[in-house]
């Protein structure tokens, strides 16, 4: 299979006329592209490597997608025919495949693919960054061309969220090997709605995909630049160069008064928090969790940070789980309160303000992603809050590569949130304890290395259960006893906020969004479905 050099002369035709713009036929079809700047870089869309497990990948499809709408999404058949059917107990789940669907390069798509394709995240070959999200599944096998059978290790009532990623050919992975090194990342193969034809270290071009099973799309070609200054995207917006792009909260602020462009907050249960790893003799003290807790004042960075666009954390848990939320599971803000318990605890004030105890001053070090300015304001205003009640935390601006080495011994300035449309994948690997093993999971799962045998039991009665009830029931008690024994401070799940110029194109309403953000959700997550009046 020649795909490099299928590529390539893909990517000459649509270069060609994405920078020449003239013709009849070029002016005809400009009002059906849109060109979007992005802050994250392009590539790497290789599912099997972990591309787009949420289903944002306009590339490719999954089993299942999300629908929009107000409140937790549901899912619907992408892939599968119909929606898949578990067996009573929740550990062997049948997809039924929808027929005659083909991938970019021309090959049928069938059941051989989706075995290949999950065969190959699982394999410790590939090293995917997603393979622990998907150990449940024990096996699975294609029973004939058209139905797939996963086998699971346990019960396991949200296996509809690992049914969103996208299937690739099973050619593609039919050799084994490390995944982020398989040409998929520069030159995707998958059945999705638009197909890549041109990419550059600056610019993506997708083209709708004709032979699409969902309907040829409407908006003909999407053009991505990367441009990962914040200033510098709100800049070029501001003068016309793009038809939307993403913001932090108060950049996007600044057109919220232009008549030609419109700002939309899309709700995420993408959290912000500060890990407190327990190894340390200040973050490791329970005392002083509950300290800091109690001392910061979320509502403020809401708003002062925010712009508004967010809504205070306490848990890993937001509102949108119904039932499953526990709405008493919250710190006040008291640095009152805050203070005696560090005074209880021994913590007491030095010549200088700061907290001792036993010899040891209340200090410790919060690192966060030095490209990300929400983070940095975030870390600032905790810092502030923090001094307010005698602990001293010094800020440290580092790029990942950095800041990985010293999880286990330095605070961070964390996000989380990347599957949030069950409890399960929204709050497992951020507080269960299975993650404190060597080599489970990313290094970032349970960042704190905090371990509670409540929130372990619970979680794991919630992950078996496929009673609903029993679930929510178990999630609750897992964030009463996060809050007597906390190992994050949660600050804020944020909105995710995007600027876009106006237009008549009849869009679905917004979903409840991942940590992942970018051009790929916000206004666009649904660019496929677009219409407009003719």
């Amino acid at each position: 299979m020649s795909t490099p050099v299928r590529a390539a002369g893909a990517a000459t035709c649509a270069l060609t006329v994405v920078l020449t713009g003239c013709g009849t036929q070029a002016a005809e079809s400009a009002s059906q592209t849109i060109v979007l700047a992005d802050g994250h870089a392009l590539g790497g869309y290789n599912p099997v490597a972990g591309y787009g497990p949420a289903g944002e990948a306009k590339m490719y499809d999954g089993l299942l997608r999300l629908s929009g709408g107000e409140g937790l999404p549901g899912f619907e058949p992408a892939l599968a025919a119909e929606l898949p059917e578990p067996n009573s107990d929740a550990t062997s789940w049948t997809v039924t495949l929808r027929e005659g669907v083909s991938f970019h390069d021309g090959s049928a798509f069938g059941a051989e693919d989706v075995v290949a394709t999950y065969t190959s995240i699982l394999d410790p070959a590939s090293a995917s960054e997603v393979r622990s999200s998907f150990d449940m599944i024990e096996a699975v096998e294609a029973l004939d061309e058209t139905t797939v059978r996963f086998t699971l290790a346990y019960s396991y009532a949200a296996f509809p969220t690992k049914l969103l990623i996208g299937i690739v050919p099973s050619e593609s992975v039919a050799e084994r090997g490390l995944a982020a090194e398989s040409s998929l990342n520069s030159d995707p193969i998958g059945t999705g709605p638009y197909r890549l034809t041109g990419l550059s270290p600056d610019r993506a071009v997708l083209e709708a995909n004709e032979d699409y099973w969902g309907g040829t799309p409407e908006v003909e070609r999407i053009t991505l630049l990367y441009v990962p200054d914040d200033n510098t995207r709100a800049q070029r917006m501001a003068t016309g160069e793009f038809d939307g792009t993403s913001l932090p909260p108060q950049l996007a602020a600044t057109f919220a008064d232009r008549e030609d462009m419109s700002v939309q907050a899309s709700k995420s249960a993408d959290w912000r928090g500060v890990s407190m790893p327990t190894g340390d003799l200040v973050t490791g003290d329970p005392a002083l969790r509950q300290a800091l807790n109690h001392a910061v004042n979320r509502n403020m960075m809401i708003d002062n940070i925010l712009a508004g666009h967010g809504r205070a954390a306490y848990t890993p848990f937001p509102e949108v789980y119904g039932d499953a939320h526990n709405p008493a599971a919250t710190f006040s803000h008291d640095p009152e309160l805050a203070g005696r318990l560090l005074d209880e605890a021994g913590w007491e004030r030095g010549p200088d303000g700061i907290r001792v105890k036993d010899g040891q001053r209340a200090e410790f070090t919060v690192m966060y992603n030095s490209a990300d300015t929400v983070r940095r304001d975030l870390s600032q205003a905790f810092a502030s809050d923090a001094l307010a009640i005698g602990v001293e935390v010094s800020l440290e601006a580092l790029s990942w590569d950095r800041i990985t080495p010293r999880i286990d011994t330095d605070a961070i300035l964390i996000g989380g949130g990347d599957e949030p449309f069950d409890p399960d994948t929204q709050a497992y690997k951020t507080l269960h304890s299975a993650y404190l093993e060597p080599d489970v999971g990313s290094v970032y799962d349970n960042a704190s290395r905090h371990a509670n045998a409540v929130v372990d039991e619970e979680l794991d009665r919630a992950r078996r259960s496929t009673d609903p009830v029993e679930r929510a029931t178990a999630y609750r008690v897992v964030q009463e006893a996060y809050i007597d024994d906390p190992s994050y401070v949660f600050l804020a799940f944020l909105d995710h906020v995007y600027v876009s110029r106006d237009s008549d194109w009849a869009k679905p309403p917004p979903v409840l969004e991942p940590h992942s953000h970018g051009v790929t959700w916000g206004p666009w997550w649904s660019v496929n479905t677009w219409t407009r009046s003719r």
